[in-house]
């Protein structure tokens, strides 16, 4: 007898097979219990007749505990009224191990209780699935880079100083030294793109940012591409790309997990490149005539402004061209202007805000070393960096996109916190 998983039974339809599996919940009418069975790789309905397999094995059956752990042996039959297409007739259960007072039930919870159960949340149907979607993101990531060039780089989690100049940094002591935690690799795979043409990293990165925002984590995982000889708006180009990738990627390779999510998929389907792009100019006039007054020139975008925006379009949008006051030191000047530089963010539809935030570099020694100083940064600290721009420097840019802000958007997800398997929020650093 073959042992299978639950994703595997489409390829043995008619057989009897064996499957471990635990019980995720189950229901009784008459003389049938229906158990629904979960092993990791999906769900499945296991249909257990009293006729077929006898009073004691239906008696199991019907005693069964939630969330306590089976092998079970059955006969795959399709069905049509399942979502999945196929379903199990049990013939005989094993019992390995009986779950008792399992803390979440089908009843409702709230959102603090699942958080600090987090553990055994993540095997309910709707997090499985946003799970899922979040390992075929990151399957389509290296998938896409890949195929296009780019070469895997891992920058360094303990850091010297801050990429981006900011004071939201988790600090610790490096033996004699102070040391913080990455808030970005950027500044490392800019060296690197110098040495590897197209690089792209993806891990772990920190913010000490104390918000409590549906769109913000204190650890998140951040894609970060590199590329040298490439300007602004072929970089805008290898975005639209990448995000539609792997939007389209989900869509073929995560079906069920769309519908058990009840995501609307049409408006998915409307991703593909290109993306509508206005500037920052065109942004804030468009906010004063939706009404919103409180935004002036040279203020950042906050979460109401960017939904406003985004709203207008039916795919993702990029806003580009911000303030040179409002953004990091190293974003390249504009050719035309010297009051914005050559950026963008791509905001995401339905609310999701900015999932990717990007720029052309500069390549300029001088003009660096002037922005390090505006920023009242220590040229010391950034010597290394200096080197870039001083060593056969090039035009060159680079984007970041949050994982976990896509996965939600992708998903359909109410907040960030679900899109990532054990959330590190403001007041949160349990389980």
């Amino acid at each position: 007898m073959k042992t299978i998983m639950i994703h595997e039974m489409p390829d043995h339809v008619g057989e009897t097979v064996k499957m471990g599996a635990w019980l995720a919940n189950k229901r009784s009418s008459g003389k049938i219990a229906f158990l629904q069975l979960r092993d990791g790789s999906g769900f499945v309905q296991g249909v257990v007749v009293k006729e077929e397999v006898g009073e004691d094995m239906f008696a199991k059956a019907k005693s069964l505990t939630q969330e306590s752990s089976l092998y079970i042996i059955g006969e795959i039959t399709t069905d049509e009224r399942s979502s999945f297409g196929y379903e199990l007739q049990v013939k005989e259960i094993e019992v390995i191990h009986e779950a008792v007072d399992y803390p979440i039930t089908p009843k409702e919870h709230g959102t603090e209780f699942l958080m600090d159960h987090r553990h055994v949340w993540l095997r309910s149907r709707k997090q499985h699935a946003i799970m899922k979607i979040r390992d075929e993101i990151i399957r389509a990531t290296y998938e896409f880079f890949h195929m296009n060039g780019f070469v895997k780089i891992d920058p360094p989690i303990l850091t010297g100083s801050s990429p981006e100049g900011t004071s939201e940094l988790f600090h610790t002591k490096y033996f004699d030294e102070d040391a913080y935690l990455s808030q970005s690799g950027q500044l490392y795979m800019e060296a690197a793109a110098m040495a590897l043409g197209k690089v792209f990293s993806f891990g772990p990165t920190f913010r000490a940012e104390k918000s409590k925002t549906r769109r913000h984590l204190i650890e998140f995982w951040m894609i970060e591409p590199e590329m040298a000889f490439v300007e602004h708006a072929e970089s805008l180009e290898v975005q639209e790309q990448f995000v539609t990738h792997i939007v389209q990627s989900v869509l073929q390779n995560c079906p069920l997990e769309l519908v058990r999510l009840g995501r609307d998929i049409s408006k998915l389907e409307k991703v593909q490149a290109p993306f509508p792009r206005i500037t920052y100019d065109d942004a804030i006039k468009f906010l004063h005539e939706k009404g919103f007054d409180d935004i002036q020139w040279g203020d950042d975008f906050g979460a109401p402004h960017e939904t406003a925006i985004a709203e207008h379009y039916d795919k993702p949008v990029f806003i580009m061209h911000y303030p040179i006051g409002i953004k990091p030191f190293y974003m390249q000047p504009h050719p035309d202007r010297d009051d914005v530089v050559l950026c963008a963010d791509l905001i995401a539809p339905e609310g999701y805000g900015e999932i990717i935030g990007g720029s052309e570099r500069i390549h300029d020694y001088e003009l660096m070393k002037q922005r390090i100083k505006e920023h009242n940064l220590d040229e010391t600290a950034y010597e290394w960096y200096l080197d870039l721009s001083k060593y056969g420097a090039v035009p060159h840019s680079g984007f970041g996109l949050g994982l976990e802000r896509t996965v939600a958007w992708i998903s359909g997800a109410e907040h960030v916190r679900e899109s990532i398997p054990f959330p590190r929020l403001l007041n949160r650093l349990y389980p």
